[in-house]
């Protein structure tokens, strides 16, 4: 992002419009941000359900083998309930839906970093100019959406990621 000093030596439109783009890309990057914090959840718990699921489906046939019906039974019941759990729930399908998401959001906060750092220096009608930054809002619009929605435990780590500079370019970070 461009510093405050060279904000101000622009026009007034080519200053409000880094500005707006800046904001554009600060949103997205949090939202990115949030997202993948979700993914790594729901992929986690499609984890933490499918692997005991796998193992108690598994073990149920030992246990039928050794004759041990109960057993057998209660790994059964297990192995259902794990499986029940994770059909319902989709933990897989929901991580790859906020992944999906989060790197539709980190291409608009690309782009809108590319318009603010180069697109904007280019000698077209400020009018071009204004319709492109229009378009980034959109698609910033149809993402927030479309977007399914995440915990507060995502916004919080991605506040406290961000403010760590987990998400900062280091030719970005100020020496």
């Amino acid at each position: 992002m461009q510093n405050q000093d060279q904000t101000n030596t622009l026009t007034p439109l080519i200053g409000a419009l880094r500005n707006e783009a800046a904001r554009i890309e600060e949103d997205t990057e949090h939202s990115a941000k949030r997202h993948f914090n979700s993914c790594d959840n729901w992929s986690m718990l499609h984890y933490a359900l499918g692997i005991p699921a796998t193992i108690a489906a598994a073990a149920v046939s030992t246990a039928i083998v050794k004759d041990a019906p109960t057993v057998a039974q209660l790994l059964g019941l297990a192995a259902a309930l794990l499986v029940a759990l994770m059909t319902f729930l989709k933990p897989n399908d929901r991580a790859a839906q906020h992944k999906n998401i989060g790197n539709q959001y980190l291409a608009l906060r690309n782009d809108a970093r590319m318009f603010s750092e180069l697109y904007l220096l280019k000698s077209i009608d400020d009018n071009k100019k204004t319709e492109k930054l229009e378009r980034l809002a959109q698609r910033r619009n149809e993402l927030n959406s479309s977007a399914p929605s995440t915990s507060r435990w995502a916004f919080e780590k991605t506040r406290k990621g961000i403010a760590d500079g987990e998400t900062t370019y280091k030719i970005d970070r100020k020496s």
